[in-house]
This record gives structure tokens, sequence and C-alpha cells, in this order.
């Protein structure tokens, strides 16, 4: 399963998803997990207090995680989070270290099917 992680420091989740410039991207099976790539993108958040969605950032973010199943970021919004799920990509909110929440987005995707990490449909 590839697995989009924000994270700034490369060691810990630590930022919204609003706020990234890059994403982590990392392949989690049964046998661990590899950091596989790492892509740049530009911020989604605007700062703008209406912020409206902006469509052309958003769109190059998921073209930019394609192949991804989800996404670990320390925060993110609602409509985000939704159209994100629209895409394909499940949003999973965790602050700590990136192997925790490696695990833990896994869980959270595989729901619990794949009997711990065993035989997963997403190997």
């Amino acid at each position: 399963m590839l697995i989009a992680v924000a994270s700034k420091s490369g060691t810990e989740v630590d930022q919204h998803f609003g706020h990234a410039e890059q994403f982590r991207i990392y392949k989690y099976s049964s046998q661990g997990s590899k950091e596989v790539a790492v892509v740049d993108v530009e911020k989604y958040c605007s700062f703008d207090p209406d912020h409206p969605f902006r469509h052309r950032q958003f769109d190059a973010i998921v073209e930019a995680l394609e192949g991804c199943r989800a996404v670990v970021t320390a925060q993110i919004g609602e409509l985000p989070a939704q159209e994100l799920q629209k895409a394909g990509i499940r949003s999973v909110c965790f602050t700590g270290p990136i192997e925790e929440a490696l695990t833990k987005t896994h869980d959270t995707v595989c729901e619990g099917g794949c009997g711990q990490r065993k035989s997963c449909k997403f190997d």
C-alpha cells in the first residue's frame, strides 16, 4: 500500500495538509515500510480568511499522490478530506513518529480485514 505522509522533519508526521510543500511516499506492506519518493507540491492553504476551495492546487496534489491509498497529516480540513475521499485517497490525522503513523493508517484503511497485516489485500 502506498501512503503519503506530510512531514517537514522526515521522522514525524508534523504538518497540516494545507501547509505541506512536499509529501513523502511510503510503500507499506507486511514486510515493513520503505520511503519510495518525495513529491513537491504547491501549498494548498492560502491563509485567506474566507478559505475558498483551491481547485488547481488541490488537483495538483491529488495528481502528485497518484497511486496512494491514503495520506496522513497532522490536520486536514473537512472539505479537502472529503475531496480526497472522492479521489480514492483516505485521509488520516496523526501526529508522532512516521512508522507509527504508517501502521495506524494501514489499519484504518484496511479496517482490520487483513488480520493485522497478514495477507493484506493492499500488499
